[in-house]
């Protein structure tokens, strides 16, 4: 059984994925990115299932990583790396994923939301949903989006986004190429599982060796971009981040 997802079969042979803690705007966790490993696992291993739509339960797609369980990193190098792997494997998976997979982005999308935006291989977002790379603001940066940014929308936004911690609407986030299509509210949900359904109804062997060669040369920098964000998960100015962040919110 997952804590962070559930998953139906709103359309014959698309699976939809819903990241389901709404109470923390999606936020996620270690629990979070074990359980999106196995998700990726499950719809490989499923041959009814030819292709998926990820989207958040409430008023969210993810607002991120839960900084809350940053507190619980503080000053262990070890765990800190640990943890940026499974990061980084979750993220990973869902590219490597054997069928296609499209991001429903239908809210809040900042820090991993982004990240996450980024490794679908197709994006439609909600108008009113917004996408950010927070982390500068509490002392550290995308490890995942700085390495996958560039090649998705070029190193002049991922520069902007992750140097600023700037929120950025819809249409800004369609014209930096990080979404391919921005649809009222009340569609998107359907207009996404409408677009699985394209993707379905094809040859899944020419889907999925198209996928693969599309991902073929993806990874490069991942190793050097873990080792850059465990150093920054060690200085003060994170842990004085974090520590306001919680006395704010009384923990």
């Amino acid at each position: 059984m997952s804590e962070r997802f559930t998953l139906s079969t709103p359309r014959n042979g698309v699976t939809l994925v819903t990241m389901d803690r709404p109470a923390k705007l999606n936020a996620m966790d270690p629990t979070f990115f074990r359980e999106l490993v196995e998700v990726c696992a499950e719809l490989d291993r499923d041959p009814d299932v030819r292709a998926a739509v990820i989207t958040g339960a409430g008023r969210a797609f993810s607002a991120g990583g839960d900084i809350d369980s940053f507190h619980d990193l503080a000053g262990d190098t070890p765990r800190i790396r640990a943890h940026l792997r499974l990061v980084f494997e979750a993220f990973s998976a869902v590219e490597r994923c054997g069928i296609p997979v499209v991001g429903a982005v239908n809210g809040i999308a900042h820090g991993g939301g982004t990240e996450l935006t980024l490794a679908c291989d197709v994006a439609l977002a909600a108008r009113t949903a917004t996408f950010a790379f927070r982390e500068a603001t509490i002392g550290l940066t995308p490890g995942w989006g700085i390495v996958r940014g560039p090649e998705v929308m070029g190193r002049h936004w991922t520069r902007l986004l992750a140097l600023t911690g700037r929120i950025v609407d819809a249409a800004t986030a369609e014209r930096a190429g990080l979404v391919q299509e921005v649809v009222p509210d009340a569609e998107l949900l359907d207009r996404a599982l409408d677009l699985a359904m394209e993707m379905a109804a094809l040859p899944p062997l020419a889907v999925q060796v198209g996928k693969a060669f599309v991902n073929r040369d993806t990874g490069a920098g991942f190793a050097e971009s873990i080792e850059a964000t465990a150093l920054l998960f060690t200085t003060p100015e994170h842990r004085d981040a974090v520590a306001a962040f919680r006395a704010a919110r009384g923990r």
